[in-house]
């Protein structure tokens, strides 16, 4: 992606989430020149990924292909046989998905998520099983999610569509894909789910690049979350 695409992007969804009257953090909008000043009390934002992240999943096509998100809060998993009590285990998100947007099909391992629709147009979810020898796509069996605590079942690649208010409950294994419905406009999601770990817990079929390259045409607008200058060590 050029920088420029991805400035205008934050600086569209900056503007649609004022709309929907919903707050980010006030180190949402530091600048670049901000974040080169701040130092070690920072360290959760740097180490745990929190902030912008804009991707077109290396398809050279973000009209079509990508998605805007925002992690507010993201933990650590809990290591084996150690108390979760002062552990941060769960994630939360903002998922900014465009009319037309497709977010591409994928699974998590670990992460379970519920996916909220908080405002704007209606997201539509295309759901299928994981075969579990293989992990491919299961095209056979029906998919059952919970929808708001209520149990739908739908057949495999089946769609299920959130207005707003509404959520679905994915659990690990449960491939998935969405978008905003055409003509319904811009879809302000939300994700509350376990630890978020896009290194590892991801699996994308068919398989491509979680974030994407970028041409530096422009100076950044926003640092990405994986974009936080380090901490300079005093002499």
């Amino acid at each position: 992606m050029k920088r420029s695409e991805i400035n205008e992007a934050l600086r569209r969804a900056e503007r649609f989430i004022a709309e929907q009257n919903f707050h980010l953090p006030v180190w949402a909008y530091w600048t670049p020149q901000q974040w080169a000043s701040v130092g070690a009390e920072a360290d959760e934002i740097r180490e745990r990924q929190l902030g912008w992240d804009v991707t077109d999943f290396g398809s050279g096509d973000f009209p079509r292909v990508g998605l805007i998100a925002f992690t507010i809060r993201n933990g650590q998993a809990v290591p084996k046989g150690e108390s979760a009590a002062m552990v941060k285990d769960y994630c939360e998100k903002l998922l900014l998905a465009d009319e037309e947007q497709y977010t591409p099909t994928h699974f998590h391992f670990a992460k379970m998520e519920d996916i909220i629709n908080r405002g704007g147009g209606r997201l539509v979810i295309q759901l299928w099983n994981a075969e579990p020898d293989t992990e491919e796509i299961d095209e056979v069996n029906d998919v059952v999610v919970g929808i708001d605590g209520i149990e739908r079942t739908v057949p495999a690649g089946g769609k299920i569509t959130l207005d707003p208010g509404e959520s679905i409950t994915l659990p690990p294994f449960l491939y998935h894909n969405f978008c905003a419905e055409p003509g319904s406009g811009m879809v302000l999601g939300g994700e509350v789910s376990r630890v978020n770990d896009d290194a590892r817990d991801n699996r994308f079929n068919p398989p491509l690049s979680r974030f994407p390259a970028i041409e530096e045409n422009a100076p950044p607008y926003r640092l990405l979350c994986t974009e936080y200058p380090p901490v300079e060590c005093s002499s």
